[in-house]
């Protein structure tokens, strides 16, 4: 487990949505309190991810996942599938103790240098990082008794990480795609 961050991706029905906390800790110092680990990703910003690990290290994750989904032409799978690879033959960038979430409207994914790709479950609630859980459990709660906009959703479920984990804050930054009919 990662104590460096927490984000979450949730698919809803007319929006997708990232969000992360803005805290870096050092050992059991915080470093910084407003820190965005969350980025639009591709030429036509129609991919969100973000990264739970080594601030360094996430830049470098960033860039490299950007140009597989320009290679893919916007394909998220394709896209993943390569990076994937990329990640888990590259000597240095698979000893990297990190993780991504990437997602569009169709998909999300978890990523990790292990050569992991995994879709949820539920296709639609994805977390990571120190708080990942509480944040994951607040989402499907959110998500199974209120009707509630999907923004909202993911920083309620974040705000509630950041108050159980000791490594999460409440200084929450989003991101969001929506359909393209709105």
């Amino acid at each position: 487990m990662f104590h460096a961050t927490t984000i979450l991706a949730y698919k809803g029905k007319d929006k997708s949505v990232i969000g992360g906390d803005g805290q870096v800790t050092f050992g059991n110092t915080v470093l910084k309190g407003n820190a965005v680990k969350i980025r639009k990703i591709g030429k036509d910003g129609k991919v969100l991810a973000g990264f739970a690990g080594s601030t360094a290290d996430a830049f470098n994750l960033f860039d490299m996942f950007e140009k597989n989904i320009d290679q893919a032409k916007g394909d998220l799978l394709k896209a993943v599938i390569e990076f994937s690879k990329e990640w888990r033959k590259d000597k240095y960038l698979r000893k990297l103790e990190a993780m991504m979430l990437v997602l569009n409207r169709d998909k999300i994914f978890l990523l990790s240098g292990t050569g992991d790709v995994v879709e949820p479950e539920d296709g639609k609630i994805a977390a990571i990082g120190s708080g990942g859980n509480y944040a994951l459990s607040a989402a499907r709660a959110l998500d199974k008794f209120a009707d509630i906009d999907a923004e909202i959703l993911v920083k309620e479920s974040l705000k509630i990480a950041g108050e159980i984990c000791i490594y999460t804050n409440e200084n929450i930054k989003t991101y969001v795609l929506e359909d393209e009919t709105k």
